[in-house]
């Protein structure tokens, strides 16, 4: 994985401890960052259950699946509006060129291809695997999408 990210600059983690041990085993070299906006969605009192003990939604449009709050947790809304000011720190304030790599979770994914695509409802149309990389690129009119689900 960390030679098919090429030659990178700067690493960010989100401060979950995997995040940081995946971060480290990959650039062990690299200067990295944690930056607690980075973290997975908060599912509050759903987080942790059994997928029998969850409710049962039905079908929901994406909209209303992006607008969805667990109790006392955050909808998918929240966390991409939360997330999104994070990733464009992480490439703005990068010297010139530099290529950043940020090890987080598919929630963390899924709010950079919203930037891409404009839209926090279509990201969730994203499958985003296990240790799997989602290559963005960020222009001066906006942010494009290179590849997702690369495993190399």
């Amino acid at each position: 994985m960390a030679a098919a990210t090429g030659a990178v600059d700067h690493v960010v983690t989100s401060p979950a401890l995997r995040c940081r041990q995946t971060a480290a085993a990959l650039f062990p070299a690299l200067p990295t960052t944690q930056d607690a906006r980075l973290w997975e969605q908060d599912f509050g009192a759903e987080d942790g259950l059994f997928y029998a003990d969850l409710p049962d939604l039905g079908v929901l449009p994406r909209t209303a699946l992006a607008a969805r709050r667990a109790p006392g947790g955050e909808s998918h809304e929240d966390m991409v509006a939360r997330a999104q000011p994070a990733l464009q720190d992480a490439v703005t304030q990068a010297p010139g060129g530099s290529t950043v790599v940020v090890v987080a979770h598919a929630g963390t994914v899924r709010a950079g291809l919203a930037l891409a695509i404009g839209s926090p409802a279509a990201a969730l149309a994203f499958e985003v695997a296990p240790l799997s990389m989602t290559s963005l690129r960020w222009h001066a009119d906006g942010w494009s999408v290179i590849a997702t689900n690369s495993i190399a």
